[in-house]
């Protein structure tokens, strides 16, 4: 790892670290100066991770998507994209609470647990040297992004719809955005990463065809992806068919949420398959 990708690593590091300890500080205070220190903070740290991503393609001559290491750092550049939009878009910093975590917890991962081969930039392995791994893994970005956000409001859909239920009266539950908007910015986050997973789904299929010669080979990324899309498929169909709101669409956003990161943990560092590289 270059030394400035390193240095812009560790800001990325310690800015979402700081954002997430304010997000929880505006939570339970919801002191609006404490907000937007925690939104500047968040700024900073994306500004740093957009660095390191940077510094990283102009080293390795490519896209910064090859290996554990690269997309790790990508997919908490999405998740904080996708969060800041929504922050700015609807005014809602106390999503930060619940969706900073999530970045922050990959990054501690890649701390703890990358070897230091995946941080160091390496010629491409011959699969990789496709136009389509580009595509492929930009929109799992986004994809995985948005569904990181929906976790996040569906959570937060349950706490609130709980605390009215049982009467209570806390004043840090009770300052949460209304139910009914969580519950559809929630289904609107679904929508997006939806449309983008399933362009994973293709140009990943693509992509397979000109690396292995077939498009699919039940490898058990592509099933896990697939399981994933079905998963948030039903979410919509439930949605838009039955009218499924509320609670039972909070569990099934939380459970799609749950298999995202298993497709992505559970497949490349404990299944065996054409993806175990990553």
């Amino acid at each position: 790892m270059n030394q400035y990708e390193n240095l812009a690593f560790i800001i990325t590091f310690a800015a979402y670290s700081a954002a997430m300890l304010f997000y929880v500080w505006y939570f339970v205070s919801k002191r609006e100066a404490v907000g937007q220190i925690a939104s500047i903070t968040t700024i900073v740290g994306w500004i740093a991770n957009t660095v390191a991503l940077t510094i990283r393609s102009i080293m390795a001559g490519r896209l910064p998507f090859s290996n554990g290491y690269e997309f790790l750092l990508a997919f908490a550049w999405g998740i904080v994209l996708i969060y800041l939009w929504v922050e700015y878009r609807h005014r809602l910093k106390s999503l930060g609470a619940f969706v900073i975590p999530i970045a922050w917890i990959l990054l501690a991962y890649v701390l703890v647990a990358i070897p230091i081969e995946q941080k160091t930039v390496v010629p491409l392995m011959a699969a990789l040297r496709s136009k389509w791994l580009s595509v492929h893994v930009a929109t799992a970005i986004l994809s995985y992004g948005a569904f990181a956000v929906s976790f996040g409001l569906a959570v937060m859909y349950l706490i609130k719809v709980r605390n009215e239920n049982s009467g209570s009266k806390s004043r840090i539950i009770g300052n949460l955005p209304a139910a009914r908007l969580l519950d559809e910015l929630s289904y609107k986050s679904i929508t997006f990463g939806f449309f983008f997973l399933a362009l994973v789904i293709v140009s990943g299929a693509i992509w397979a065809e000109q690396a292995w010669g077939s498009y699919w080979t039940w490898d058990p990324k592509e099933t896990w992806s697939l399981i994933t899309w079905l998963i948030y498929g039903a979410y919509l169909h439930a949605r838009l068919t039955y009218g499924w709101r509320g609670k039972r669409a909070a569990v099934l956003a939380i459970i799609g949420f749950i298999a995202v990161m298993f497709t992505f943990f559970g497949v490349n560092y404990f299944l065996a398959g054409l993806h175990s590289y990553a």
